[in-house]
Order: structure tokens, then C-alpha cells, then sequence
């Protein structure tokens, strides 16, 4: 499957559709992420097709083909994460922990990912193209299966999670100029669990407060912010897992 002609680095992307995964969460997850892109293809088409022919359409090499364009289609957002999945028995979510020195979300937990460049041309590419820098990830060995609604972050940017698959024999290098470490999340266990609250320091309009919100401790490492809520969705998507992604003051701490 061949992705926009501007971008020829990424000419090997392909699509994983529900019905190819033997796993069955990420059976389940792809099938949710995709189902809708489907079905509004299939009723766009309608009107102009018999039902046999449009549910014809719908076939693995069309399928895809509808699943790229409708990610190519939709719009650029400030910035783009991969939300990388081991294809196996027992699936891994690829995260990083960014290096101190850098002068945005410094030493915190995030997926792969960065800011829109012009010659990327649509969210799918970005997302692609920093993961690779930032952990050497081949975009040849990646299956795109669908995307999340997208977040904003802190600073304000519109930030886009496109979801997908990769190998599980990857070998993963760090950019150590951005990210200080490569870990993974165990998918199943993520699937079911608890999240716990986490205070940190926040400066607010020239004051230092402190804000609880929740988190997953995720191989030592603390996972909230930007990067909580992206899991969050991802669990209230795939598995109808809903939680309380909030900010609140600490009540027990007075601001300075």
C-alpha cells in the first residue's frame, strides 16, 4: 500500500485490518477504530450502489485503502504520537521517557511523536517520521490500524495519536538528544489497570500550586498528563474502559 507520493520514505505503509489480527484485544481494538471509518464509507456509497456492491467494496485491499485516505483526509493537527502495539500473543505499548535537558515535558513519559513539518503532508507521516527519530522504528515495519480523537496539550497544541502495530523482534535505539529511555506496557494488564493519583508542582499564572491527577505506574515509571489521557482513550475506545481523566488543586498543600 502505497501512502502520498511526496513522501517516499514511508512508500512501504500498510494497513492491519480487524480480520487479519489473531490476537484478540488487538482484534477488538482495531475492529473499534476501524468499524466506523467503514461504515461511513459504505453509507457514503449507497446511494449509488446496489447493497452487494458496497458491502463488495469492503474487502481487504478496498478496506485499507479507505482507512489510509480517511486518515490522509483528516485534519493536520500541531503535532502527531504513534501509539505503537507489538503484534503477539502477549502485546507490548511502546513509550519513552524524554531526556531532562529538553525545554518542553522534560523527563516525562510520552509515546513517540513531535511537531507537524510541512513536507509530511498529513498526521499519519508525522507520527511516523518522529518516531523514527526518535527510536529508530522503520516505518516499513509498522501497520497502521486507526487513529484516537486527538488531545491537547499543555502548551496548547493540538497533538493526534494515530494507532498502530509493529514487530515484536524490533530492535529499538533511543535519540538520546530527546529521549532518555525505551520501555513497554504490558497491553493486557493495561487493559484492566488501576490507575493511581499523582500530585506534581505546577506553576499557575505566577503561582506554584499543586495539581492530583491520575496516573499509571507503568516499570517504575510515572504515566499522567498528555500521555495518561491518550491511554485513557485508548481504553475507553477498545475496550469501553471509561475513567476520570481530571485535574484538581490538593487541597492538603498551599500554594506559594
Amino acid at each position: 500500500m502505497t501512502i502520498a507520493p511526496h513522501s517516499p520514505r514511508f512508500d512501504q505503509l500498510s494497513v492491519a485490518l480487524a480480520s487479519r489480527i489473531d490476537q484478540p484485544l488487538l482484534g477488538q481494538l482495531t475492529q473499534k477504530l476501524q468499524a466506523p471509518i467503514l461504515q461511513e464509507f459504505c453509507q457514503n456509497m449507497q446511494p449509488r450502489l446496489e447493497k452487494k456492491q458496497a458491502i463488495a467494496l469492503n474487502g481487504d485491499i478496498s478496506a485499507a485503502a479507505q482507512i489510509l485516505a480517511h486518515l490522509y483526509q483528516t485534519p493536520i493537527a500541531d503535532a502527531s504520537i504513534l501509539v505503537a502495539i507489538t503484534e503477539e500473543a502477549k502485546p507490548r505499548l511502546l513509550l519513552t521517557r524524554r531526556a531532562t535537558h529538553l525545554n518542553s515535558h522534560a523527563g516525562e513519559v510520552s509515546c513517540a511523536g513531535g511537531k507537524f513539518e510541512i513536507g509530511d503532508g498529513n498526521n499519519v507521516v508525522t507520527a511516523l517520521r518522529e518516531a523514527c527519530e526518535e527510536t529508530a522504528l522503520p516505518p516499513s515495519r509498522v501497520k497502521i490500524i486507526g487513529q484516537l480523537p486527538p488531545q491537547l496539550s499543555k502548551s496548547g497544541l493540538s497533538v493526534r495519536p494515530i494507532v498502530a502495530l509493529i514487530d515484536p523482534d524490533l530492535v529499538l535505539v533511543p535519540e538520546l538528544g530527546e529521549i532518555a529511555r525505551i520501555f513497554w506496557a504490558d497491553f493486557t494488564a493495561l487493559i484492566h489497570q488501576p490507575v493511581e493519583e499523582y500530585r506534581i508542582r505546577y506553576p499557575i499564572q505566577g503561582a506554584t500550586t499543586t495539581l492530583v491527577t491520575p496516573s499509571f505506574v507503568i516499570d517504575g515509571e510515572t504515566v499522567w498528563g498528555l500521555t495518561g489521557r491518550v491511554i485513557a482513550s485508548l481504553l475507553e475506545v477498545g475496550f469501553d474502559r471509561k475513567l476520570d481523566w481530571y485535574y484538581r488543586l490538593d487541597p492538603k498543600i498551599p500554594n506559594h
